[in-house]
């Protein structure tokens, strides 16, 4: 089965209006024939925020902000991926939390990112809680989806657990930084997700200065697939890009390869578990 991607590669609004940057995002894709739109990493937020702000700015999964998420993605008719910073029920800092809308406006599944970025100088865990699980596989009607949120691209165990589950595309929004070696980092992490896990891997990052940008979809062999660049609204950092996908190749690829039947995961865990059982034996103290 084939269908088109959508990657609204976006930046804060300069009118610091996100509802009106994601409506004119989610009609140019409905427009092209998208099926799946995703929002990169920190979507909600109108402009860069300090941790008092972001966590003013929290709602809940059913707030005003998910709710007009849901009507847009109705009244167009097409699935939904985007971000938003979800209050904490604990009364702790919000919860960096990814949101999947199927095309009647029903939400699907929500996943809270696990894996905070502290480092470079970076400490996402003053700004916000981390998740505690990963998000089940979403069943579309043209692909099974999984989820994970920037930082959680540099852990294999991520995607692997997500396509060992039945997923076939894994989807990272970002706000993925750029700085030495950072732009390489990106390409490869994504590139080695698709091709260890023999799925289709998209990165959607969002745009302006100090990020990679660099949004783009990589097939289940490592190559990036080409993109329809469509400019949205004013802003000129504002980009819809346009991928087709056929679902045929993760077949194709897992038939004549099949890594994931050929994993031997007991022996994985035995090493992990030999290692827990030294690190415990050496943290003990001594009697």
């Amino acid at each position: 089965m084939s269908y088109l991607f959508g990657m609204a590669q976006c930046a804060y609004p300069h009118d610091g209006n996100v509802l009106a940057q994601v409506r004119r995002c989610v009609r140019a894709a409905a427009f092209a024939g998208v099926r799946l739109l995703a929002f990169p990493e920190n979507l909600m937020c109108p402009r860069p925020l300090d941790p008092i702000e972001l966590r003013d700015l929290a709602e809940p999964l059913d707030g005003p902000f998910a709710t007009q998420m849901c009507d847009l993605a109705r009244d167009n008719g097409l699935w939904l991926a985007f971000t938003m910073s979800e209050v904490n029920p604990s009364g702790g800092q919000p919860f960096n939390t990814a949101v999947v809308v199927g095309s009647h406006g029903d939400v699907q599944a929500s996943y809270r990112k696990c894996h905070l970025y502290d480092a470079h100088g970076v400490h996402e865990s003053d700004r916000m809680t981390a998740g505690d699980s990963l998000c089940p596989p979403i069943q579309t009607p043209f692909c099974t989806l999984g989820i994970g949120i920037c930082y959680d691209l540099r852990f294999p165990e991520v995607a692997r657990s997500l396509a060992v589950s039945g997923c076939n595309l894994v989807v990272f929004p970002a706000a993925w930084h750029d700085g030495p070696h950072k732009q390489d980092h990106w390409e490869t992490l994504l590139k080695a997700r698709a091709i260890e896990n023999e799925c289709f891997v998209a990165g959607v990052c969002h745009a302006g200065n100090g990020l990679v940008e660099d949004s783009m979809v990589v097939s289940p062999l490592g190559q990036p697939l080409p993109s329809t660049t469509i400019a949205v609204g004013h802003d000129t950092t504002d980009l819809l890009l346009v991928t087709q996908i056929d679902m045929q190749q993760v077949e194709e690829t897992r038939s004549a390869m099949p890594i994931l039947e050929h994993r031997r995961p007991e022996l994985y865990h035995s090493l992990t578990h030999a290692n827990e059982g030294q690190e415990a034996e050496t943290s003990c103290p001594a009697r």
